[in-house]
């Protein structure tokens, strides 16, 4: 399409207040997706029906991270019980995938799990997840709440600008990787006319609105036990996948039991493993040991990135499905444990091994309503599109969530049947005395616990409003002592970082470093929010 401008080019920086609003909010990476959160908050629906609005118009608006073959984590408050709940909606691997199995089959890539194909997809969780916050928590049916969603998909809406540079990079990589016939589906739904979409261009997806509008008719299970579910056990079979109707028919969703560690006064929570938002909690349970000078100094960012090594070098360690980890992971959480690991953080950058703890791992949404429900939700399809594979007829883009479990057997991710992989999605959540602060998340991979510790040091250490606390510059460990930093980052300080060790290199791409959004309910029950300035994220409010 053409313009007189380039929508994605931002020759100035922006600056962004904090919202107040007092009715509901709806935080979202899309426009779009809050304003569905919002259309049902209005109908009389809840904070945890309007999760589900926004999460499945997100499959449709931003299919460049999530799908409707996705997999899914929420922390949900309920006023009325004045209760945090879990939930983990994330998928096993399928019966018939075992380590042998892939290796036998030559579906390996060099000794690893491949990252396309059906190889790597495991069974999806999020239609499920919309179902369970909906039958527990909401007022409306979940037709009504996946009803802007099914409107989207079949009426049609304009791309954006940061998400037409996902799409782009995406076919891309497409193009010179996923080339079989397996992969035929997806460009026939997401590249009809042969090339991405721009900024601009009108996207429809009639299938995925077919497909939406069975799930919500049904409660989910038309997906796993109807015949959506048949189709994908067809295709599955038809390319050599592992993944079954008996799969999918045997999934439910888990309710969980939120961990926590106290970080001066706040109750940080995470969902438990499978989830990596234990590394976020390890790593404040590491930096509550330190008191800190200022934000930007040399010595506050050295620590933070310290500790967040440790924290990676613990979970690479022992983080994977609970039922398979070799120790409790809430020793992981120790005070004594975070105290010990406080003391091998030196003036100078290191690489860490793991310790052993005494005995005892994307689209982002929140939304709060105006009884004091809240939710902190998050659902992805891994690496953008994910697999790669689009089921026939029915729109649905599923994860290659599976690309993360170990071929070696004696890993603790290692792949067996039915086992669930270390899992990158985390929703965060924050309490203070027993009651609910507010909801906050960063999307993006092994960024994400990485800006769980940003942000909430932003706002408990150094007093910044949700906004700041989203906008102040990022900075992210990649391995051994590498660390890229926003443009915007203060260079003289990543100088001083530089002289300490750290091998500090300067990313311009700002999808990189997460994208998240955040609400803090104050005393008076209003709500302050705050969303990513790095993407086409908006707040839906009244």
């Amino acid at each position: 399409m053409n313009t007189p401008f380039d929508p994605a080019y931002q020759r100035y920086p922006s600056q962004r207040y904090p919202i107040y609003a007092r009715g509901g909010m709806v935080n979202c990476s899309s426009p779009q997706a809050a304003a569905a959160g919002l259309e049902v908050l209005r109908k009389g629906g809840n904070a945890m029906d309007a999760a589900a609005a926004a999460a499945a118009a997100l499959t449709v608006v931003e299919p460049t991270a999530n799908g409707i073959g996705s997999d899914a984590f929420a922390l949900v408050w309920s006023e009325k019980d004045r209760k945090l709940y879990g939930l983990n909606s994330s998928g096993p691997a399928p019966r018939l995938a075992s380590i042998e199995a892939v290796l036998a089959d030559g579906k390996d890539e060099d000794g690893k799990m491949p990252t396309y194909g059906w190889t790597p997809v495991t069974v999806p969780g999020a239609p499920k997840a919309w179902a369970e916050l909906t039958r527990r928590f909401g007022r409306l049916s979940l037709a009504e709440n996946l009803a802007p969603a099914v409107r989207y998909a079949r009426e049609g809406y304009p791309c954006a600008p940061n998400l037409a540079i996902m799409w782009q990079r995406a076919f891309g990589k497409y193009r010179q990787t996923c080339t079989g016939p397996e992969f035929e589906e997806w460009y026939r739904t997401f590249a009809p006319e042969g090339r991405p979409y721009q900024a601009g261009d009108m996207i429809r997806l009639p299938n995925h609105a077919d497909t939406l509008e069975a799930i919500g008719a049904t409660n989910a299970d038309a997906f796993y036990t109807g015949d959506i579910a048949r189709k994908i056990d067809a295709d599955s079979r038809k390319f050599g996948g592992y993944l079954r109707y008996e799969d999918l028919a045997a999934y439910e969703a888990r309710w969980v039991e939120p961990i926590s560690v106290d970080y001066r006064g706040y109750q940080v929570c995470e969902i438990p493993p499978n989830g990596q938002g234990i590394a976020a909690l390890m790593a404040l349970n590491i930096l509550k040991e330190f008191s800190f000078p200022g934000k930007d100094c040399a010595e506050t960012y050295h620590r933070q990135l310290e500790a967040m090594k440790l924290a990676f070098a613990d979970a690479f360690q022992y983080v994977t499905d609970p039922d398979y980890m070799a120790l409790d992971y809430h020793d992981l959480l120790l005070p004594e444990y975070g105290a010990r690991r406080a003391e091998l953080i030196t003036g100078q950058a290191q690489t860490f091994t793991h310790g052993i703890p005494p005995k005892s791992g994307t689209v982002y949404l929140c939304c709060a309503d105006g009884e004091g429900n809240m939710v902190s939700y998050i659902q992805s399809n891994y690496m953008g599109f994910g697999s790669g594979i689009v089921v026939s007829g029915t729109g649905v883009s599923l994860q290659n969530r599976g690309h993360d479990f170990s071929l070696k057997a004696e890993d603790a991710n290692a792949l067996r049947p039915g086992k669930r992989s270390y899992h990158t999605i985390i929703p965060g959540f924050l309490m203070k005395d027993g009651g609910p602060v507010g909801p906050f998340g960063v999307m993006g991979g092994y960024m994400q616990p990485q800006g769980h510790v940003q942000v909430v040091m932003n706002y408990v250490d150094f007093h910044l409003d949700p906004q700041q606390a989203l906008d102040a510059p990022r900075w992210q460990w990649m391995r051994d002592n590498t660390v890229t930093v926003e443009t915007r980052f203060p260079m003289e300080l990543a100088r001083q970082l530089q002289r300490r060790g750290h091998d500090i290199r300067a990313d311009l791409s700002t999808p990189s470093f997460g994208r998240g959004q955040m609400i803090v309910r104050l005393d008076n029950g209003v709500l302050v929010g705050g969303t990513e300035s790095r993407t086409d994220s908006n707040i839906a409010c009244f």
